[in-house]
């Protein structure tokens, strides 16, 4: 029962953008349940300002895979002070959003110090390094929050209860929303306008904002009347893009507007990850991109992951319903390709529009952060 006198402790760890946007969300929830909280955290400013006290901001230094590796010392540093934080402030519980290369460590941290650790979202082991499961059942000691409606199965096939809690890209999207758009009157000639979605992280930002503009400078060379819309993650990745971008291609801009973007479009060029939801979700045509090392994707990489697909929109639907280029390497005339196949045809992005309708409903509306924070509450009893 709730103690109306006492005041808990809840340490939440995000390392990227998208994390600090999703436990921002899950802040201003909790503390809606009538329970007396103080945060505190690693995460960046929308944390912050949802009442997060941030010991360290760690979504300026997002990174994933090989290129995190030059983040090293400044993530060793983040660790040791979340062991020194345990042992001063004795949180009542522990919330790692995502990134588990990171938080693995934190939530490590949480158990030799006494405190349990929830994981939101659940790690996509199902993906890669399916070893790790016997360290996530041991650290995972506070829940696990899966936000695809799959992973509950997976992991309860060895041995860890996890809740499928929604997708909170997709909790603020009404189902009678998702309908699919209408090309009766397209032509990429007169009407095409396309988005372009680098994604939040850095290390996205340095290998597919050049990339696409490549895509887009290609594209409007051949029809002249092509308008390009670009989604920021915020203020400062906005100026970033724009004192890189050919000038030529007279983008517009939109800050943290994936889907509201992705409605007003007719396609969608977007970095793989949670992002790709959203636009289905607005039923927007889109082709996936991601890049990494090739020498390390050749000698590691695809010898880790172990499905078929890589983004999120073909492992739902089981079939490469989008093109995904993941990752590319010789040249981005492949894509380009991709994107013409489409820009060329009502029809094809008509259907395509369908599909990703029908995939994304099932998925919408459901409150994560509100079955999170239940989770959470539970957890305080």
């Amino acid at each position: 029962m709730q103690d109306a006198d006492r005041t808990y402790k809840i340490f939440i760890s995000a390392a990227e953008p998208s994390g600090d946007r999703l436990c921002a969300k899950l802040i201003t929830t909790l503390k809606q349940t009538g329970y007396n909280i103080e945060f505190s955290g690693f995460g960046g400013q929308s944390m912050a300002q949802a009442g997060c006290s941030i010991i360290v901001n760690t979504t300026q230094r997002a990174a994933m895979t090989y290129n995190a590796f030059s983040h090293i010392l400044f993530f060793f540093k983040a660790i040791k002070k979340s062991q020194k934080h345990f042992a001063a402030a004795k949180p009542d519980i522990v919330i790692v959003c995502d990134s588990p290369s990171f938080n693995f460590h934190i939530a490590k941290a949480a158990k030799n110090a006494g405190v349990k650790t929830l994981f939101y979202v659940a790690p996509q082991l199902w993906a890669w390094a399916e070893w790790r499961i016997k360290k996530l059942k041991n650290l995972c000691t506070g829940g696990l929050a899966a936000i695809l409606p799959f992973e509950p199965d997976w992991f309860s096939q060895r041995g860890l209860t996890c809740q499928f809690v929604g997708n909170p890209m997709l909790e603020d999207i009404n189902a009678r929303q998702i309908i699919p758009k209408t090309y009766e009157n397209f032509s990429i000639s007169r009407t095409a306008h396309i988005a372009l979605m680098p994604g939040s992280r850095q290390a996205e930002i340095k290998t597919l904002w050049p990339a696409m503009q490549d895509i887009a400078r290609r594209l409007k060379a051949r029809h002249s009347n092509i308008r390009f819309t670009v989604v920021a993650a915020n203020q400062q990745v906005e100026n970033q893009l724009r004192q890189s971008e050919i000038k030529t291609l007279r983008c517009d801009y939109a800050i943290d507007a994936v889907y509201d973007t992705a409605k007003k479009v007719d396609f969608t060029l977007v970095a793989s990850g949670s992002a790709t939801l959203q636009v289905a979700a607005a039923a927007c045509p889109m082709v996936i991109m991601y890049q990494s090392s090739k020498l390390l994707w050749n000698l590691v990489g695809k010898r880790l992951v172990k499905t078929k697909h890589l983004s999120l929109v073909n492992i739902l639907s089981q079939k490469e319903l989008v093109p995904e280029f993941m990752p590319y390497f010789a040249s981005v005339a492949p894509i380009v390709t991709a994107c013409e196949k489409y820009l060329h045809s009502p029809e094809k992005m008509f259907n395509l529009s369908i599909e990703l309708a029908e995939l994304t409903k099932p998925l919408a509306g459901a409150d994560a952060s509100q079955n999170v924070a239940k989770m959470v509450i539970e957890q305080l009893k």
